[in-house]
């Protein structure tokens, strides 16, 4: 939803995602944690970190959010072909992408809530994935454009990283692999699908969160290491598909009102000029102005 959506908009939906769509759901899947039992978890649901109840759930919430604003201006052309927008720093989205594949150390291994052996294999499945995600990615980018697409390869980590959150403590390390390698070539693919069904993601979250997420909550059925079966499966799918219909019909109705009461997105002119500067009061970058030809700013 970026560089087009509200500020005073943004900040009420996130109180509501934050209080209401977030808990249900983890109330469903994660409910023993605290005074509880979830309907999910009675069944058996694997989802360890949170594939499903951390990433799915916002991704999917992404997508409803992004079919409410509509594409950015100027990212489809007259006869509907994508026009890229390309990001400003591609080392400031590495540094970010290593940033978080540190944090999910702490993600993954920390959600033991104990200090048992146990975290180092999580810890492992953890960074194979990632790297898995990260070379697939790469190379699937390559396939399809011809170059290794380097926002594509860094999303493959993330991808990975995401795949791997629900079965990293009930998987080996080579289904890690197998699983953050699946996920960057998911993302990829994902990513391309979304925007020919002209739903605008400047950043790839709808690919990398709500797709793999739901991804990794199915691998961690098909490679747990304590066997696997068919109501296993079923369990997993039943929670992805609830993920879904929960944080994409309330997400949905979420961002309509929202914009009814404050105008979800703001205005060409505004988003022509920068939020930085229409909704913030600054300008990212003062020492550069576009000059026209006859040398005055623009």
């Amino acid at each position: 939803m970026a560089e087009r959506t509200n500020f005073v908009g943004y900040l009420l939906y996130s109180v509501i995602i934050t209080a209401v769509i977030y808990p249900i759901f983890g109330s469903w899947a994660w409910g023993s944690l605290y005074k509880g039992s979830g309907w999910l978890e009675s069944f058996g649901f694997i989802d360890f970190a949170g594939s499903t109840v951390v990433h799915s759930v916002g991704g999917w919430a992404a997508l409803a959010g992004a079919i409410v604003l509509g594409p950015r201006l100027g990212k489809y052309t007259k006869d509907g072909k994508t026009r890229p927008i390309l990001g400003h720093n591609m080392p400031l989205a590495g540094l970010g992408v290593f940033i978080l594949w540190v944090g999910w150390f702490g993600f993954n291994a920390g959600s033991t809530t104990a200090a048992s052996t146990d975290i180092a294999m999580i810890a492992v499945n953890t960074n194979l994935a990632a790297a898995a995600g990260a070379v697939l990615a790469m190379i699937t980018s390559w396939i399809k454009f011809g170059k290794p697409e380097v926002g594509m390869s860094l999303n493959g980590a993330l991808a990975g990283l995401v795949g791997i959150t629900a079965g990293c403590a009930n998987v080996s390390p080579t289904s890690a692999v197998i699983i953050g390698a699946i996920a960057g070539v998911l993302v990829v693919l994902s990513v391309l699908f979304f925007e020919k069904i002209k739903v605008d993601d400047p950043v790839g979250a709808v690919s990398v969160h709500g797709v793999n997420g739901a991804w990794g909550t199915l691998a961690a059925g098909i490679f747990n290491m304590g066997g696997t079966s068919a109501s296993i499966i079923g369990v997993q799918l039943l929670g992805i598909g609830a993920a879904f219909l929960w944080s994409f019909s309330a997400s949905f109705i979420l961002f309509k009102l929202v914009d009814m009461v404050v105008t979800l997105r703001v205005s060409p002119e505004e988003e022509m000029e920068g939020l930085d500067f229409s909704e913030h009061g600054g300008t990212a970058y003062p020492d550069f102005v576009e000059v026209s030809s006859t040398g005055s700013a623009v």
